[in-house]
């Protein structure tokens, strides 16, 4: 009987079938981590292509509201509320504007336009003299991806300072 089990021992037939087995299970984990990665990576480009798309959207609508100067006559503004948001709050603001006229080249459109308020800050120096009139500005401005279908699309927000001086007439 120690005979019969010691050949057993020794037969290699299958081995084949078994190494083959292993290959196919190795070779089918590598594709599957290949397949992850390539779809984590599609993922992440498209999220950088969305943030990227929103930060110009909100760019644009800074740049055209900050191009127009008809945008930034105090007459266009109304008494800030008392209640601003957190990051506002430390801002010296008196009156905003909600509705900035946006100017925007031929052929340029929004599918979600990027909302611009505009905020006159309390500090700036009155023109003395004939001197020039500082008025300086809070710009914000909220965009969103313009391409996303998804029901969560990016979001940017940009805020800007800008000082306007005007001359006043009879001024040299």
């Amino acid at each position: 009987m120690a005979m019969k089990t010691i050949n057993i021992l020794k037969d290699q037939s299958g081995a084949a079938l078994i190494v083959a087995l292993i290959m196919i299970i190795v070779l089918t984990l590598v594709g599957l981590a290949s397949t992850f990665t390539s779809t984590f990576e599609i993922k992440l480009s498209g999220n950088k292509r969305a943030s990227t798309d929103a930060f110009f959207a909100t760019d644009a609508g800074l740049q055209s509201v900050r191009a127009n100067q008809a945008n930034f006559t105090i007459g266009n503004f109304t008494e800030a509320p008392g209640a601003l948001s957190v990051d506002l709050q430390q801002e010296p603001i008196d009156k905003k504007f909600s509705q900035p006229l946006m100017t925007l080249p031929a052929g340029v459109n929004f599918s979600d336009q990027p909302q611009v308020v505009i905020y006159h800050l309390r500090y700036g120096g009155e023109g003395t003299q004939g001197g020039p009139i500082t008025n300086t500005y809070l710009i914000d401005s909220t965009g969103k991806d313009q391409i996303g279908m998804e029901l969560i699309r990016s979001k940017s927000q940009v805020r800007e300072k800008w000082t306007f001086r005007q001359i006043q007439e009879g001024s040299e």
